[in-house]
Parts: C-alpha cells; structure tokens; sequence
C-alpha cells in the first residue's frame, strides 16, 4: 500500500511546485497523474462574473475525513502516492482551490485514484462554499452532475 499527503492550507499553495515535490519523492512510479482546480476567471465584462470564492469548513471533521478519503483511495487502486491539497477560506479568480495528484506504477491506477477522490472531494465535500457576484455572497449548493459523478463508483 502506498502512502498518503493530506494538506489544507488557508494560504494560496503552488501547485507546480507541489507536484514537483511530489514527483521527485516516486522516481519508480511510471504515471504521476494531477489535477488543479481553480476558481473561475469569468469574462471580466460579465456583470455577473465571480468576484471570490469562499470555503468554510469544521476544522476537527476536515482533515480526518480527507485522511479517511485518501486511505480509502489506497486501499482501492495500486498507487504509490496520493498527495491532496484543498484550501479554504477566500479565494480570487484564477487561484487554485485543489489539488489531487497520484502515482502509480502504471496509469490507469493514477488516472482512476485522482478521479475517485476528486469525485468524492466534490460531492461528499466537508466545505460550506460561497460565491461573491456583483457584490453580493451567494451560497452555493451541489450540483446533481456532482452527484451523478459520484454514483458512479459505486456500480458494479
């Protein structure tokens, strides 16, 4: 079984930097697979384009349910490495949110665990997550194609 990175910074994170800390530390893990995710940078002549983006969360269920999420991605596929990286707090347009990275001797374990747990960060979600458009805060709730993305590990 491999071994996993759990992070949740306040403070913007570099995610280059990150995945390169993160490769270096598997030099025999054939396939290192990531993904960022990033606030939207919405067209700037958009009236309603967001503005920031916050993430609130209970500190104390946080970190041990992500913990819990990458053990569960360990034990499912035939990585190396699982690095997860989640800010919260209040972000502008283009900082990163997210990060997942995984490593694996062969891609389709890293491809299929970054998947998983990017699938689970966003619809069993430990945050509260709020938009700011025209000056005013919105909360913002789960869309169904999260859910959809979701069931989807679970069939046979």
């Amino acid at each position: 079984m491999g071994t996993a990175q759990v992070r949740l910074p306040i403070a913007p994170f570099d995610p280059a930097a990150q995945i390169a800390a993160f490769t270096r530390a598997y030099p025999a893990s054939g396939g290192i697979v990531s993904f960022i995710g990033q606030v939207r940078a919405d067209d700037p002549g958009d009236a309603n384009a967001v503005e920031a983006l916050e993430l609130q969360h209970y500190a104390p269920l946080t970190l041990p349910a992500m913990q819990v999420l990458a053990d569960a991605v360990l034990a499912r596929w035939a990585v190396d490495g699982l690095l997860i990286v989640h800010r919260s707090g209040v972000m502008g347009p283009g900082e990163p949110i997210v990060l997942v990275v995984a490593a694996a001797r062969h891609r389709r374990d890293a491809f299929a665990a970054a998947d998983y747990a990017m699938d689970h960060l966003k619809s069993e979600s430990w945050f509260w997550k709020r938009e700011k458009r025209a000056g005013v805060w919105r909360w913002v709730e789960p869309r169904a194609q999260d859910a959809a993305d979701l069931a989807r590990w679970s069939q046979p």
